[in-house]
């Protein structure tokens, strides 16, 4: 069955086209102009991703996207004229999967369409199989996109869930900067390693003096790991 997609963009010319590559290479396209057509068209279709400019009238897409982490982890990859980090690093925070910068080939949006959804596909648990993990003062469940810490939920992007799953799945593993792009988030982010340093940044905060059996360290000139003791 053909993997459906709603792309929420403002340029009537972009979204046309956007439509047609998307059918041509056998997805099902749905186009929305604004970004409460864009509430809509997700909310009826249940799309397996959701393409999403960021300066959308009616809703920016900043709300489009927090009104689709309310209740779904659908992956979504946002289309934006804004280049800078900040916008980049606020995007990941509220759940983004990717990022992608105007002006862009349509030949990357589909190769991003392709990797986000592959990772989407290879992160389904397999059936009677849970993905929780358990350590002192802390229950990482990925079921249910929960952090637990020292007994309470603990508010945390489906990403830097997803971060820290990986890295406390091999305890003691250290992991290159690539290497977590490439798997966790399932595409060659360009080689911008900043992403994942804001990420682990975000998790130190919540994580950080809790329990002495465990900690996100940094490995110099490497990359980082889940320690245990």
């Amino acid at each position: 069955m053909a993997k459906s997609i709603v792309s929420v963009e403002e340029g009537h010319s972009i979204a046309e086209l956007m439509r047609v590559y998307l059918e041509k290479e056998g997805y099902t396209a749905t186009i929305a102009n604004d970004g409460g057509e864009g509430i809509e068209a997700y909310r009826k279709h249940k799309p397996d991703l959701v393409l999403l400019d960021i300066m959308l009238p009616v809703m920016d897409g900043w709300g489009v996207l927090r009104t689709i982490r309310q209740d779904s982890q659908t992956p979504v990859i946002m289309l934006t004229a804004k280049g800078e980090t900040l916008d980049k690093v606020s995007g990941l925070k509220q759940g983004a999967d990717d990022y992608i910068t105007k002006p862009f080939e349509m030949k990357e949006v589909l190769a991003r369409v392709e990797a986000v959804l592959r990772r989407a596909s290879e992160g389904e648990p397999e059936k009677g199989k849970t993905r929780r993990l358990v350590f002192d003062k802390l229950v990482i469940d990925l079921d249910s996109f929960e952090l637990i810490v020292d007994g309470k939920r603990v508010e945390t992007p489906p990403k830097e869930m997803e971060l820290l799953y990986h890295l406390a799945s091999s305890p003691n593993r250290v992991y290159t900067r690539n290497q977590l792009l490439d798997e966790v988030w399932g595409f060659d982010y360009f080689g911008d390693s900043r992403t994942v340093d804001v990420h682990i940044k975000r998790l130190r905060e919540k994580l950080e003096g809790i329990s002495d059996q465990w900690s996100l360290k940094t490995v110099w000139g490497v990359g980082y790991k889940f320690e245990v003791a």
